[in-house]
């Protein structure tokens, strides 16, 4: 059963021009049941908005800047935020926006166990990023709109990748956490990998280093093995992870 989310979008602080592929990321989550854009809607520089409210079904919130040099959209937001807390009429929250002005309340709806999305661009400031279950950046869909064209033009199939960007600190990261959830044979179950990989750092996300799914990452790197089991509950093969020793010996972690 989907969970029903409540879409939350700082207009002053989040471009227009990859809506579509927003919504269709948060549409993964949960069922969007309540879409607002926050902005001063008297200002020509939220222009771009406008048409693509209507396509997507986002209301637009009118919000006067009262003060000179203060940010009332961020105020607004926040207010409503805990109306719609109170008439629990949803089981989480999406909020867009790279404003870290946003950190707190993420945290608070956290504490009343309300699940929360955060979407940005990659300036975001990391406060806002771990108060969030789950960070994503809009650059990401970007490129993945942007290839998605190239393909259906060029024809091909072939994935792009950016292993060069997997650095040893990420290779690390995932090793360490791997090992954290490992039998005693060192095979972790790559569903429970990933979890914890999210819980750790929320803006953890293969498709950040050209990947759309953990598995391929985790293929591409030399320094983990996979193993694929049959699954005694179904016809899906259970996928598991483990350290390759032969790559990693020697090898200060």
């Amino acid at each position: 059963m989907d969970i029903k989310l409540a879409v939350l979008i700082d207009g002053d602080n989040i471009p227009s021009a990859y809506v579509k592929e927003m919504m269709e990321e948060i549409a993964k989550y949960g069922n969007p049941t309540i879409k607002r854009i926050y902005g001063d809607w008297t200002k020509p520089n939220l222009s771009k908005w406008k048409n693509l409210l209507l396509e997507n079904a986002i209301t637009p919130i009118q919000q006067y800047g009262y003060t000179t040099g203060k940010n009332a959209t961020d105020s607004a937001m926040i207010i409503d935020a805990m109306d719609v807390l109170y008439s629990e009429k949803v089981d989480g929250f999406c909020l867009v926006s790279s404003d870290s002005d946003f950190t707190r309340l993420a945290t608070r709806l956290r504490e009343a166990g309300m699940k929360v999305y955060g979407i940005g661009e990659k300036k975001t400031p990391n406060p806002f990023i771990v108060a969030c279950d789950k960070f994503i950046y809009i650059e990401i869909l970007k490129n993945i709109s942007e290839e998605s064209t190239s393909t259906a033009s060029t024809k091909s199939s072939a994935p792009k990748n950016n292993y060069d960007n997997i650095t040893q600190k990420e290779i690390k990261f995932i090793a360490s956490t791997i090992d954290d959830v490992a039998d005693d044979d060192g095979w972790a179950f790559l569903g429970d990998v990933g979890s914890l990989l999210l819980k750790k750092q929320p803006n953890f996300d293969s498709r950040n280093y050209g990947f759309q799914k953990l598995t391929p990452l985790i293929n591409s790197i030399s320094d983990f093995e996979i193993e694929r089991r049959e699954d005694p509950r179904g016809r899906l093969k259970l996928i598991y992870v483990k350290l390759n020793e032969e790559k990693t010996k020697g090898k200060k972690r």
